[in-house]
């Protein structure tokens, strides 16, 4: 007990140094951490709803060379930008490295891009578990007939489910970070479960003899011989490179490490392990999954022609018992209701780490934490709010995917690029977690690795999320010369974290108890 108070201490010591006071709950432990990115990267959610944007790309090659490449990637940034967040473990995490490091317009332009797409992901996800509950479960076990809860079917079932769902994600994060961290810590185990029940199931009870070959031969599966999933081009490398989308959305969300870093034990050191850890098993068993979604097609050619249905005919074409298939249906739902639990979770740390800094239109609101659950409340169901607003597009979980990976993306290598160059002249104390003499190299390698993978998410058909980035770019650009420019301060810095002490007192004395409930 004397060790965890001491380490306590030396968490809210650091945060003190940074100019914020300890408001929110400081009870995750590492393996908690951790399981928040895991649970919202969530393999059972990208690598099953978007399997078709890898595999109608450049068939097996796709998947079985395609997803190491851009899990390749992933792994490095994440490393990348452990080490900032050892440097500066805070809420907030992206935008706050960001401004330190390259400036506040810099951070303020990060800070948007980050809340998008964590908005986005949100959307995506709780659009995807209303689907797979509507297909996997109402439809495949019970045997309804789901076709009116569709958008084009009346649209009112559609935003039912979404609402209820998210409502009830904003429930449990308002109620204090104790709930939520025993069901994202419950969703790291579910997902290895399944995703392993499922591998193993796919393989054991597939209906042709397993054929390895399939994930190294190169296939052009666009335009119609692929469902439409990508439009129709004559280059295979093309065709490869779009099907790095499947890795771009699936391995995303893992800054939710970063953004609850003031609710984690020796943050210094747990976030970091989180995120990249996060990244490198969803990548391992992830790979395996996908791997085995192709192994047990019956037919490639017929596999492609099924489109975004690819998943669910591979399903129904297995040998495998009903009553196994049934219960990995409900896990594979299950997984992906936690997935949108954890990603609302790190949404509304982000809205209120950006908002305490008077970053946001009502921040004073925005940044309130409840004294009695030491959650920022208000954040919480206002992201709740623009989620579902978001999803309300007919054609939602296809934009909102590459969106939320785009602009992930796009937030994720921004401090990294201000690293790079600020690294031995204004960035000169780094936390536990050092890269050493592979910090400059691996942030490069991270760069043009999350270029790549931000180019591969507007390429049309989702054409409209690169008008997303200019409209955005251009209306940031009027907003910040306007008015940011003048009024937006940014994160405390120099003689401001000095001045902040005795108002940090002030905040704190609001927690009686002086525990970290």
């Amino acid at each position: 007990m004397a060790g965890q108070d001491k380490s306590h201490e030396a968490d809210v010591k650091q945060l003190h140094s940074m100019g914020y006071a300890q408001e929110l709950s400081r009870r995750m432990s590492g393996f908690s951490n951790f399981a928040i990115s895991f649970s919202i990267i969530c393999i059972l959610a990208g690598g099953i709803t978007a399997f078709a944007t890898g595999f109608n790309g450049a068939g097996g090659a796709g998947i079985g060379i395609g997803w190491l490449v851009g899990g390749t990637f992933a792994v490095i940034v994440s490393l990348a930008m452990g080490q900032i967040a050892s440097a500066f473990p805070t809420a907030g995490g992206l935008y706050h490295w960001s401004s330190i490091l390259g400036g506040r317009l810099w951070g303020w332009v990060t800070a948007w891009f980050n809340l998008l797409g964590l908005i986005f992901v949100v959307s995506s996800v709780d659009v995807g578990v209303f689907q797979l509950f509507r297909d996997l479960v109402l439809h495949g076990i019970f045997g309804m007939d789901v076709s009116d809860a569709t958008w084009q079917g009346g649209g009112l079932v559609w935003i039912l489910g979404a609402a209820l769902i998210l409502a009830s994600h904003a429930a449990f994060n308002h109620f204090g970070i104790r709930i939520t961290t025993l069901l994202t810590d419950f969703s790291g185990y579910l997902i290895f479960v399944v995703a392993i029940g499922l591998t193993i199931s796919l393989l054991v009870f597939s209906p042709v003899p397993l054929d390895f070959s399939r994930l190294f031969t190169f296939t052009n599966f666009t335009g119609d011989p692929g469902g439409g999933v990508w439009p129709q081009n004559s280059s295979i490398l093309l065709s490869f490179i779009l099907g790095l989308l499947l890795v771009t959305y699936t391995i995303t969300g893992y800054d939710a490490s970063a953004h609850t870093s003031e609710e984690t034990t020796q943050a210094a050191i747990n976030v970091p392990k989180g995120m990249w850890q996060a990244v490198f098993w969803s990548v391992l068993f992830g790979y395996l999954m996908v791997c085995s979604f192709v192994l047990a097609m019956p037919d490639m050619t017929q596999g492609a022609a099924q489109g975004w249905n690819v998943f669910f005919w591979v399903m129904e074409s297995s040998k495998m018992p009903t009553l196994l298939r049934d219960i990995l249906f409900v896990g594979i739902v299950l997984s992906n209701y936690l997935c949108g639990l954890a990603g609302l979770t790190s949404c509304s740390r982000m809205m209120y780490a950006f908002a305490r800094d008077g970053g946001l239109p009502a921040s004073k609101a925005l940044s309130h934490v409840s004294t009695q659950y030491r959650t920022p409340t208000y954040a919480i169901w206002v992201s709740a709010f623009f989620a579902l607003a978001s999803c309300l597009y007919g054609g939602a979980f296809v934009v909102l995917a590459a969106g939320c990976a785009v602009f992930l993306y796009i937030s994720y290598i921004s401090p990294v690029v201000a690293g790079l160059f600020a690294e031995g002249k204004t960035w000169t104390k780094k936390g536990p977690f050092d890269l050493g003499a592979l910090s400059k190299p691996l942030a490069v390698l991270a760069i043009i690795g999350g270029l790549i993978l931000t180019w591969v998410g507007f390429q049309p058909p989702n054409q409209l999320v690169g008008y997303l980035i200019v409209g955005l770019v251009v209306a940031l650009a009027v907003l910040w010369f306007a008015v940011e420019n003048r009024r937006f301060e940014g994160p405390p810095t120099g003689e401001k974290i000095a001045e902040r002490q005795k108002l940090i007192a002030e905040i704190e004395s609001k927690y009686t108890d002086g525990s970290t409930d």
